[in-house]
């Protein structure tokens, strides 16, 4: 195999056919404690939307997301094809760092430079869904931010 290539039987177990959710949850939290990370959460507009739409939709939005925008091998202006906000999808790509491929190759072991297999594809919507699915739990508790001081 030539430098740089994927072989995909050597990824990393965490993508797998079936994602350990215990191990996937202590990845999250691990990735939470990284500052960056730390500051995303879910606006009330996209917890909004995420409860309406509910889970399969979101799940199936973060698939076509994945597909069209990471998942290829070089993706169109990688390391800024990722809005900010707008879409719960979005959001949780940032905070899961999904975001680009260098983010997906640090964080997650997936290495760059190759097309994303199915199983990735998987992966990378199961990390999406599940921080979405946690968010949405704590954003139900969560205390508004204070408000900006004047002085």
């Amino acid at each position: 195999m030539t430098e740089g290539a994927h072989d995909p039987g050597d990824a990393s177990e965490h993508v797998g056919t079936a994602i350990d959710q215990d191990r996937l949850d202590a990845r999250l939290a691990r990735i939470a404690r990284i500052p960056f990370r730390a500051k995303f959460h879910l606006r009330p507009p996209e917890l909004a939307y995420a409860a309406s739409r509910g889970p399969e939709t979101i799940a199936r939005h973060a698939k076509e997301l994945i597909d069209a925008r990471l998942a290829p091998a070089h993706p169109q202006k990688d390391g800024r094809q990722t809005p900010w906000g707008g879409h719960p999808v979005f959001r949780a790509q940032h905070a899961t760092a999904t975001c680009c491929r260098k983010c997906l190759q640090i964080n997650h072991e997936i290495i760059r430079g190759h097309e994303l297999s199915e199983r990735e594809r998987e992966y990378v919507v199961h990390v999406i869904c599940r921080w979405i699915e946690l968010e949405s739990q704590a954003g139900s508790t969560r205390a508004p931010p204070p408000p900006p001081t004047l002085f």
